[in-house]
């Protein structure tokens, strides 16, 4: 970018360079405008040239993102920093969940889709028979976290079958006394991502293997994970999950549940979700770009190495986990 001090100093040449011109112009009007309008322009772009990276390109237009709203915090947080550097990019980013932003996607709609699972062969399938090619970025780090009410005072942790019994399909836990004996015979309220969310596809794998989310009058569903924080927090008896972000930033109002799946109990921190100690809940996030806006359009492909570049210590601020710097750099290789 081109300095305050040297936007003032090109000022002043041009200033003197109108005099002369001027001057000139008084013996030879029309001689002098042709002349002088051939030797200023060279120089001009010559200097802009010389000074100014490609980076520092003032580019407009709009990139459009959609997605999960686990990843959502990530590409917002990048979107907020790109504008200043390109304030005439717009990069609105919206929360329709992975599923939802991968349908997008795949017809066209999107430049970039938010995911917090990898693109299912069906999901993949659609996109080629739209003659779209992508290329999948990790981005960061989440561990999808448990969480009851800040006022639950007996849940010390759950292990991964007793999840598996209150949120699988067919699941006859209607109490938490259900759950374990020792516990209140009280109403469960469950909160859970939608069928769209890659957070639901995630944990159906990790916890139910894939035997599906009960769908009855214990459980509430929302694509918006505030949705279910709010839910969760407004019931002494509920249970939810969601990305790690969103119990970081509404911690003061909801308790973590420590998750034991086989090695004792662990609950998600910066170091259990980088390290995976955190297990079977700790997950990559991705963002998926199309190859052919990135190539036909600068703004697109300016916004990924922005994204790309920087999100590592944009993630900690938003409650992610950065990849090392190795994997970021390999994720920067694909874009060039």
């Amino acid at each position: 970018m081109i300095s305050k001090k040297k936007r003032v100093l090109s000022f002043t040449l041009a200033s003197v360079g109108a005099i002369m011109l001027l001057a000139t112009a008084c013996g030879n009007k029309e001689e002098g405008t042709t002349g002088g309008a051939a030797s200023n322009k060279p120089a001009e772009t010559a200097q802009v040239s010389n000074t100014a990276a490609p980076s520092d390109a003032k580019l407009t237009g709009t990139v459009r993102v959609d997605g999960s709203s686990t990843v959502f915090p990530l590409t917002e947080a990048a979107a907020e920093e790109f504008r200043v550097e390109q304030p005439d990019v717009r990069v609105p980013v919206g929360v329709s969940g992975t599923g939802g932003g991968f349908k997008q996607f795949c017809a066209g709609e999107l430049e970039i889709a938010n995911a917090s699972r990898p693109i299912k062969d069906e999901e993949a399938a659609a996109c080629t028979d739209s003659g779209i090619e992508f290329t999948e970025l990790s981005v960061a780090y989440d561990g999808l976290s448990v969480v009851v009410s800040k006022e639950n005072d007996f849940i010390d942790h759950l292990t991964k079958e007793e999840l598996n019994k209150i949120f699988i399909t067919g699941s006859t836990v209607n109490t938490w006394k259900d759950v374990r004996d020792t516990w209140p015979d009280t109403p469960i309220q469950i909160f859970s991502p939608g069928a769209d969310s890659g957070t639901y596809d995630y944990f159906n794998e990790a916890i139910l293997d894939k035997e599906g989310i009960r769908n009855d009058k214990a459980i509430v569903f929302s694509e918006d994970d505030n949705t279910l924080v709010t839910g969760v927090t407004g019931s002494k008896d509920s249970i939810g999950y969601f990305g790690f972000a969103y119990y970081e930033e509404n911690k003061d109002n909801l308790k973590i549940v420590p998750i034991d799946g086989g090695a004792g109990p662990v609950s998600p921190t910066f170091d259990t979700i980088k390290d995976s100690s955190y297990s079977p809940l700790s997950r990559p996030l991705y963002v998926y770009v199309n190859n052919k806006a990135m190539e036909e359009r600068p703004e697109v492909k300016e916004f990924m190495n922005f994204y790309i570049n920087n999100i590592g210590p944009m993630a900690a601020e938003v409650g992610y986990v950065a990849l090392p710097d190795e994997k970021y750099a390999e994720e920067a290789a694909k874009i060039k």
